[in-house]
């Protein structure tokens, strides 16, 4: 039986990364800012982090904030898991990180660089943004009368449980660095999603696609963000939508 520390093991991610690493036999610790008894700020380290990662063999890194800090929590964590001698080293991170400008990516590609460079066994897997996400982003839109969605892009949506089951695969076998990336079963025009977030909601917009600038915006709608040649997810965004909200149609229009 392993030991294996899951960082951000409370969030969305790392809850389920944890249950089923639980479920294949391992012991698991769980480590975030407020959950007994490993309750750790990464960004500012000490010794209760040294003290969670006691016995560990390996540790998944899911801990992430886009309010920034995320390269000093690796940094911290990488320091305290050499000293306590783990051998194996999982980080999620996203596709696209290296080819869209954000700056947020640009965290999550350093954090990569840290772990790469780190001298512990390590492995890499970059996914696509999760439904949960998507979900959360058309929300916000849709408090509008009008739903404004930025135009020319497309997204490829993954359900969360599915890259949860593969970092849990990962983390129980040995370092095998960047691993293939994992997208969604289908790469979709914003539009449709928004359609499809409507249509599940009952709630009705008007849809307009609005044209942005910069060069994030640029490498979104070129698709820097999407793995089409790996979409290997099988969970599709309407059937996520109709286990959420109970119901649905067919918004793939657009």
């Amino acid at each position: 039986m392993t030991t294996i520390l899951v960082t951000g093991g409370t969030g969305t991610l790392g809850r389920l990364v944890s249950e089923r690493l639980r479920a294949d036999g391992h012991e698991v610790r769980v480590l975030s800012r407020h959950a007994q008894p490993y309750a750790v700020d990464l960004r500012a380290g000490g010794s209760a982090l040294d003290v969670a990662l006691g016995g560990v063999d390996t540790v998944v890194h899911c801990a992430t904030s886009p309010r920034g800090g995320d390269e000093q929590a690796a940094t911290n964590l990488i320091a305290a898991a050499r000293r306590a001698g783990v051998g194996h080293l999982v980080y999620i991170s996203i596709v696209g990180v290296d080819r869209v400008p954000l700056g947020y990516y640009r965290s999550k590609l350093a954090v990569e660089r840290l772990v790469e460079e780190s001298g512990l066994g390590w492995t890499v897997l970059r996914a696509t943004q999760f439904h949960d996400l998507v979900v959360q982003v058309l929300r916000a839109l849709a408090k509008a009368p009008v739903m404004l969605l930025p135009a020319g892009v497309r997204d490829q949506p993954v359900e969360v449980a599915e890259v949860a089951e593969r970092l849990a695969e990962l983390a129980g076998g040995t370092p095998a660095g960047r691993v293939a990336d994992l997208g969604g079963p289908e790469v979709r025009t914003f539009e449709s999603l928004g359609r499809a977030y409507l249509g599940a909601t009952g709630r009705r917009r008007a849809v307009v696609k609005v044209p942005l600038a910069g060069k994030a915006y640029r490498g979104f709608r070129t698709g820097g963000h999407l793995a089409p040649e790996r979409a290997v997810g099988k969970g599709t965004f309407e059937e996520y939508l109709a286990e959420r909200f109970g119901g649905g149609t067919d918004g793939r229009r657009g």
